[in-house]
């Protein structure tokens, strides 16, 4: 049986105990909170292995809740799973944008969230057990997978988790051309459902912080991106 915590973040009562019975019946132990400001206390005192986090909260809303801990040294790791209404692709895009690692949209299948939850922690674990040498690029810009870091002459390239797994996904087959989907795939894990533009809004704020470098990341139209030769 599974001994991860997961910290389930919502204001509905009734969906936190929906969650909260279908994950303990997989062996997970459980947190809570019904706000964001108890969210991101909860993240940093107990440091859950996931946290299933609901976008529309009173007060500090999901987003705001996810761009905290994306930017906290101590919580930056967390995989986060939203959970979003339907027809909110902006906030999903933004979410994703911030760092977050899957979303689901009300109202849901309970077999489905936990699926998603145990495949975003099976690849937690593998990532973790891999060691990857870090990836020297042109000029400068080193890559360093075991440090989950990038630098351009010596100076940090404040990444998100997606940005940073696109670019070092990217960067591991030099001159590979890889469409969207092939990205999401490899980035996310098989079939993870997302929109093509939200790889084109990762791309677009990578090649801004990468500065000199953007040109590394080239567009191959009509198929999609490779790291150049």
């Amino acid at each position: 049986m599974s001994r991860e915590t997961i910290l389930i973040v919502d204001d509905e009562e009734d969906i936190i105990e929906l969650i909260k019975y279908n994950l303990k019946n997989e062996g997970y132990s459980i947190l809570t909170a019904l706000t964001g400001e108890q969210a991101i206390k909860t993240a940093n005192r107990s440091h859950p292995d996931l946290i299933v986090l609901d976008l529309m909260l009173p007060g500090i809303d999901g987003l705001e809740v996810t761009k905290y801990l994306k930017h906290n040294d101590h919580t930056r790791d967390i995989p986060i799973v939203m959970l979003t209404a339907k027809g909110e692709e902006s906030d999903i895009v933004t979410g994703l944008e911030l760092g977050a690692n899957d979303y689901i949209s009300k109202p849901f299948s309970p077999k489905v969230l936990v699926a998603r939850i145990r495949s975003i922690l099976r690849r937690r674990i593998k990532d973790v057990s891999q060691t990857r040498d870090s990836i020297k690029q042109e000029g400068d810009m080193i890559i360093d997978r075991a440090r989950h870091v990038v630098t351009i002459e010596g100076n940090i390239v404040d990444l998100t988790l997606s940005e940073f797994e696109l670019l070092s996904f990217l960067a591991e087959k030099k001159g590979w051309v890889f469409t969207r989907n092939q990205i999401v795939d490899a980035i996310r894990g098989e079939n993870y459902a997302v929109t093509h533009r939200s790889i084109d809004v990762i791309i677009v704020g990578l090649r801004k912080k990468l500065n000199q470098y953007a040109a590394v990341i080239e567009t191959v139209r009509g198929v999609g991106y490779r790291f150049k030769e």
